[in-house]
């Protein structure tokens, strides 16, 4: 019967000390932590150690609810696998969270509930941003990725790059720059290869 701790932080500049000091000092005789966002339990290798780890009789303990789920769909998700294999779940700073009563696991509810009803509302809240922005005519949205493979294709069946722009929905300027960066001679407007003035042409 072990306590077993998980630490998280969500940035490689944020340190794991005090969580790791807190969770030795209450106990625990393993410690898995990792620096990784908490929006999603996938790509968590370090949680999924932790579950993977823990035992019939042992306690998985976290020094604050947020560090195990930022979502209720993933925190009950993982209290579901601890259950499963007969492990219990506790959490430092809110003392009342924990799984081994009634209580600790209406608690648990309550608080999983609340962070995601402040999830909803930063997320309604950028989206206000969003829509202010696009009335006001300055969001840009999310930047455009180049296929650059299909770039490639086009170019080279002669297509000008104002031509593969349109047809991609990016920027034309973004695959002016690619065609450069690769090395790729530009079709100019009468569908000629060519460089731009100044750049000299590859032996």
């Amino acid at each position: 019967m072990a306590l077993v701790g998980y630490a998280r932080v969500s940035s490689v500049g944020q340190s794991l000390e005090i969580q790791e000091a807190a969770l030795s000092d209450a106990g625990c005789d393993k410690i898995f932590a990792e620096k990784r966002s908490g929006l999603t339990a996938k790509g968590r290798q370090q949680l999924e150690d932790a579950l993977g780890y823990v035992r019939e009789g042992d306690t998985l303990v976290v020094t604050r609810l947020d560090r195990l789920a930022r979502s209720v769909g993933d925190l009950f998700a993982i209290i579901e696998r601890l259950q499963s294999k007969g492990v219990a779940f506790r959490c430092l700073q809110q003392s009342g969270v924990d799984t081994d009563s009634s209580t600790g696991r209406l608690m648990m509810a309550i608080l999983g509930a609340v962070a995601a009803f402040e999830a909803d509302i930063r997320k309604e809240r950028q989206m206000e941003g969003i829509a202010k922005a696009k009335a006001a005519g300055v969001y840009r949205g999310r930047k455009q990725s180049i296929d650059g493979e299909e770039v490639r294709r086009l170019h080279a069946k002669g297509v000008r790059p104002v031509d593969i722009a349109t047809r991609l929905g990016i920027g034309r300027a973004s695959v002016y720059r690619y065609l450069a960066k690769n090395d790729e001679p530009v079709q100019n407007a009468s569908g000629n290869s060519g460089r731009k003035s100044g750049t000299p042409a590859s032996r």
